[in-house]
């Protein structure tokens, strides 16, 4: 996946282009968050600082998946399918 600026995210995941605060663009922001920091700690592997940020990010991100799946069964489906998350 390549690099995407928020503001297009924001447009391509959530309900309009001023809707940040949904559930799935929350997702799917946190997850371009994730890429861009694993990416970097590939090559800076001793950077523990970013290290605790990548961690505490997958942990929001997982909490607001399984919010997800509790409220919106068919938007968390469609959702992981959209970013590749799950097998």
């Amino acid at each position: 996946m390549t690099m995407i600026a928020p503001k297009e995210t924001i447009r391509e995941f959530g309900k309009n282009e001023n809707d940040s605060g949904s559930t799935e663009v929350q997702i799917a922001l946190l997850t371009r968050q994730i890429e861009k920091i694993a990416k970097h700690l590939e090559t800076n592997a001793k950077d523990h600082h970013n290290r605790f940020g990548l961690v505490k990010m997958v942990g929001q991100r997982r909490k607001l998946l399984r919010y997800l799946i509790r409220t919106d069964r068919a938007s968390y489906q469609k959702l992981i399918e959209k970013l590749g998350l799950r097998k």
